[in-house]
């Protein structure tokens, strides 16, 4: 480990007296680069991070300096993974550093991947706000470029995080796009159902019960498959519970669900949600039934 500490410092000190020296046709730059890499590759193997970051951003400039903007965006993709070990938020703009170069070279889909690992880096930190930033934009540049596997799980993150942050109309519309386009997969139409289902239960969270009926039938119409499934008989039982406002009869669904399919943690949340909002309409209902006495 320390051997790989004084091989980095020392390389690191020839890349900078390089850089202080004089050169033609930009060779110093080139070399420059070579020792500030070996540098860089040293101080990642003794894990001295910072340093390594350091020294990938000055390979990256002096790549720059030679013309040649993909070796740049790749030291700063480097740069970037080092810095997410204690620096999260230098790591974004490390990343954004990247993007912009591959965007001006024309090379979208990397920046798209870059801008998906920008979207992590947020999530990892809980900036869910931030995280959907990152992802639209990496979805849109997937899309231009014709990857659209990549642009959906992107979006399917924004549903997620949406449904969480209680944008649940964007949530569903999100969601119902999904089930369209699963339906037409051979193989993905077994997702479809899924996507519906939360749609669903992000639409029960601000909709009327003769609504959600109404949506429901629509769902059946999007995938065939739907009706009878038991991702239907969930929401079929729901609706049944918000049109008696039955705060037993959801329980009672959600449970028989469970028993068959487990219910994860984000729709675990969700439901939560629509269960505190059918006991406030249950309550307002026993407060009119009162007032009528």
């Amino acid at each position: 480990m320390s051997d790989n500490v004084g091989k980095a410092e020392d390389f690191k000190k020839q890349a900078e007296k390089k850089l202080k020296g004089f050169g033609f046709f930009g060779n110093k730059y080139e070399d420059a680069a070579e020792l500030f890499e070996k540098a860089a590759n040293n101080f990642k193997l003794a894990k001295c991070w910072n340093d390594a970051v350091y020294c990938y951003e000055q390979l990256a400039e002096c790549q720059l300096k030679s013309d040649s903007k993909h070796d740049a965006a790749t030291a700063f993709v480097e740069a970037s993974k080092c810095a997410a070990k204690l620096q999260p938020e230098k790591a974004t703009n490390l990343l954004q550093k990247a993007v912009s170069l591959y965007t001006d070279m024309g090379r979208l889909n990397m920046a798209a991947r870059q801008l998906k690992e920008i979207a992590e880096v947020n999530e990892k930190q809980g900036l869910k706000s931030e995280a959907i930033t990152f992802y639209e934009q990496a979805a849109d540049l997937f899309e231009t470029e014709g990857s659209t596997s990549e642009a959906t799980k992107c979006k399917l993150k924004i549903a997620e995080f949406s449904g969480e942050m209680g944008s649940y109309k964007r949530a569903v519309e999100i969601y119902e796009e999904a089930a369209k386009a699963a339906v037409e997969n051979n193989l993905l139409k077994f997702s479809a159902r899924g996507y519906l289902l939360n749609a669903g239960i992000c639409y029960i969270c601000y909709c009327s019960a003769d609504d959600l009926d109404i949506k429901i039938a629509k769902y059946k119409d999007i995938d065939l498959q739907f009706e009878g499934s038991r991702e239907a008989m969930l929401l079929d039982n729901v609706l049944e519970a918000f049109q008696e406002t039955s705060v037993e009869k959801f329980a009672t669904a959600l449970a028989d669900f469970d028993r068959v399919i487990r219910l994860d943690a984000w729709k675990t949340k969700i439901l939560l949600e629509a269960k505190r909002r059918l006991e406030s309409m249950a309550a307002g209902a026993e407060d009119e039934e009162e007032d009528l006495q």
